[in-house]
């Protein structure tokens, strides 16, 4: 005897699934550089996080924030 498949499509179930993200994320404020930033990350704009450099930056970059 013939079974189903499933009971319901996998079009349907990837629909219910699909829950888009309505707000943005939450942006801090880097306390070094003041360039905003995700929280708990490090700041891509000067490398510091928790008050202490953890990624080396080019120094172009660090010259056009500090201009």
């Amino acid at each position: 005897m013939a079974n189903p498949k499933g009971r319901f499509g996998k079009s349907r179930t990837r629909k219910r699934r699909a829950t888009w993200k309505i707000e943005t994320p939450a942006l801090a404020r880097c306390p070094k550089c003041h360039a905003t930033k995700m929280p708990h990350r490090v700041c891509p704009e000067c490398g510091y996080y928790d008050g202490r450099e953890v990624v080396a930056v080019e120094e172009e970059k660090k010259k056009k924030k500090e201009a």
